[in-house]
């Protein structure tokens, strides 16, 4: 009895050995194209300038890393920065930088705000393919952050309706 319940431990363990070694060991994820990724940050600063505002856009991968940023003429220096640590916090935690300064207000979650390039200010959000956060885009200079994302969301529409 003994032995066929070892015999029978070492065939299940083998078995999942087996799985374990047959199961990929890499991943794949999807990113933005650059061709994208500036038709965003123009679309952005586009609407921006129709709207009367001077502002830079930037769009950050799913990494964080920088990958396109357009500063309109006579927008401010801070607006390099402010725009793309919108980017950043919209593609860390898939939701705009907006709803994550109010998630930060619960005291909960308050240390996020420490987390090393985020910024709890409105004018950024998430690039999603299907519900894949791919990155994110930040607006920054408009006289409200509001203002600041819906300039983002102009950008992000400008190539809705090819991301999957």
């Amino acid at each position: 009895m003994f032995r066929n319940s070892v015999l029978l431990a070492t065939v299940a363990l083998l078995a999942v050995a087996q799985q374990a070694a047959a199961q990929d060991v890499t991943v794949s994820s999807r990113q933005l194209s650059a061709d994208a990724a500036n038709a965003m940050v123009v679309a952005a600063v586009e609407q921006c300038r129709k709207d009367g505002y001077k502002v830079s856009a930037a769009i950050v991968d799913r990494a964080g890393n920088l990958q396109a940023y357009l500063r309109d003429s006579g927008a401010g220096p801070q607006t390099f920065e402010t725009s793309r640590r919108k980017a950043f916090t919209s593609a860390a935690f898939g939701i705009t930088s907006a709803e994550f300064a109010t998630r930060i207000a619960n005291p909960a979650a308050a240390g996020l705000k420490d987390v090393s390039g985020v910024i709890p200010l409105a004018g950024g959000v998430p690039i999603k393919a299907g519900n894949e956060v791919i990155g994110g885009i930040g607006v920054g200079g408009a006289p409200g952050g509001d203002k600041d994302e819906a300039c983002a969301s102009a950008g992000l529409a400008r190539i809705a309706d090819r991301l999957k």
